[in-house]
């Protein structure tokens, strides 16, 4: 069955092309001996001396040396240390052919669901022996995919394959620039003589996974913290460069809310869970090699380098588990700190909110008034019509022909002569002219009089009534305020102070924002 699933897998991927060089790592009986290879295939010769490295033939064949030197362990890998490609670590991508990758899996004795893998996420380490009773192999997965960065996948892999017959481990390693595959090799070239134990290149990797970068990353992310505690509680320690926050005495809540989410993020960077339980299953990994190798002579039983080595690694892994738990606490603190400032801002936020929606209740209510108070402009209007209007309205009336204040179209007596006919058709102002005076003046200074009254009036009536409303605002935003106050953190601060001072539990007791 895994014979088949791999070939399917295998089928399925795309390939995509990378750097690929070759380590070999021999060590003999006599020290003398020992080899340290690594170069890079040519790409002209590559399948033919990527086979040829596979299969230890041609140049890659075993040494043969006078007096009896036996090989005694090795490490044979092939790496591909800077990756390149954006999709490499993309799910079911190979950077090796459809060919080259099975020939490699096969021969190397590597393990086959490895390409089951290629899309897990997070820290991922499985280990496992064979079914080959004459010559068992303990067959190694170690991985990890990060997310894309600026489109490019990032990641490490290996893939191991230990023979406790010939002492010599196989397998592949592939890692992008971000992933220390480069020093992580330098460090196992420095260890040649331990490459008998096949966990020494993932201890190695562990290492530098877990190197003082995490723990400084922890340290950032609570000194970031601080910072984001004093602005948020407006303390009175707030230092120069966490001025970021203030701005002309107010606040940046949205810049303290980004950073925040931020800071989040940072502390859950390799969250020691799961970096917890793959030290779990790389200590099983070890039992089992052990458990295999101590009765095996060519490692030297208990009393061997290599026993040496494993309970070294041993007590690393526990040191690892230990680090690992003081930053899970040192973590946990953090995030319970953050979650104190969120609610802390949340709140603040919330207050802010609340007074920005009254005072937009107060502007609506008093443009809703002055909108009333504006729809009485027409007064003007108004008044003009009352100044003109009896006029108008008595000039109408005058104007009617019961009223005949001109006689000039009747004949004048004894039928003048011409000249006296002409004067008297020339326009005559009626004597009784004064009694249109008489009447619209004190009519129109009656009206005028009466509106104004009641405009007096009306304008008394709405100064109450905005009174009124501004007083309800202001009732309304004290009392809320007041409740809101008591659900926020303020300044009042109830250590170092004398529990007997009346101010105790009063003293600078204020709103984190105005």
């Amino acid at each position: 069955m895994d014979d088949y699933m791999f070939r399917s897998y295998v089928k399925d991927c795309k390939t995509v092309t990378e750097a690929t060089s070759y380590l070999e790592v021999l060590n003999y009986s006599d020290s003398s001996l020992n080899t340290i290879e690594e170069h890079r295939f040519r790409g002209d010769e590559l399948p033919v001396e990527f086979n040829n490295f596979l299969y230890r033939q041609g140049a890659f064949a075993p040494a043969k040396h006078k007096g009896g030197a036996k090989l005694v362990s090795g490490m044979r890998l092939i790496l591909q240390q800077n990756a390149q490609h954006p999709e490499t670590f993309s799910p079911r991508y190979l950077s090796l052919t459809h060919k080259s990758y099975e020939e490699m899996v096969r021969a190397l004795r590597l393990p086959f669901r490895a390409i089951e893998g290629t899309s897990v996420v997070g820290p991922f380490f499985w280990s496992s022996m064979d079914q080959d009773d004459e010559d068992p192999h303990l067959q190694i997965i170690f991985r990890k995919s990060d997310v894309r960065k600026k489109g490019r996948t990032r990641g490490w892999e290996i893939m191991l394959s230990h023979s406790f017959r010939t002492g010599i481990t196989s397998g592949y390693a592939k890692g992008t620039e971000s992933s220390d595959m480069v020093k992580c090799i330098e460090h196992l070239r420095a260890c040649a003589e331990q490459v008998m134990h096949p966990l020494l290149l993932p201890i190695i990797i562990l290492s530098h996974d877990l190197s003082v970068k995490n723990d400084q990353k922890q340290r950032d992310a609570r000194e970031w913290l601080r910072k984001l505690e004093h602005a948020v509680s407006m303390r009175d320690e707030v230092l120069p460069e966490e001025s970021r926050y203030v701005k002309e005495s107010i606040v940046d809540l949205d810049q303290i809310n980004r950073d925040l989410v931020e800071c989040h993020s940072q502390v859950l960077w390799k969250r020691p869970q799961a970096y917890q339980e793959i030290i779990r299953t790389i200590g099983d990994s070890m039992r089992i090699f052990w458990d295999k190798a101590k009765d095996i002579a060519a490692y030297g039983g208990s009393t061997g380098e290599v026993s040496k080595l494993h309970r070294s690694m041993e007590s690393r892994l526990e040191f690892y588990q230990a680090k690992l738990k003081g930053i899970e606490n040192y973590a946990h603190t953090t995030l319970e700190r953050l979650s104190i400032q969120r609610a802390a801002l949340y709140n603040v936020i919330a207050q802010k909110e609340s007074k920005l929606g009254l005072k937009m209740a107060g502007e609506q209510r008093r443009l809703a008034h002055a909108a009333k108070r504006d729809s009485t402009s027409m007064k003007t209007l108004s008044l003009l019509g009352a100044i003109f209007l009896p006029a108008t309205f008595l000039a109408s009336v005058f104007s009617m022909t019961f009223f005949n204040f001109q006689d000039q179209d009747s004949p004048a007596p004894g039928g003048g002569s011409q000249q006296e006919q002409q004067q008297r058709n020339d326009p005559v102002v009626s004597k009784d002219l004064w009694i249109y005076f008489v009447i619209s003046v004190p009519l129109t200074l009656a009206i005028v009089l009466v509106w104004w009254w009641w405009d007096r009036r009306r304008e008394a009536r709405y100064a109450v009534e905005d009174a009124d409303i501004e007083a309800g605002i202001d009732k309304m935003e004290a009392q809320i305020m007041a409740t809101m106050r008591q659900r926020t953190l303020n300044k009042a601060r109830t250590w170092g102070t004398d529990p007997r001072s009346p101010t105790w539990m009063s003293e600078g007791s204020k709103s984190l924002t105005d």
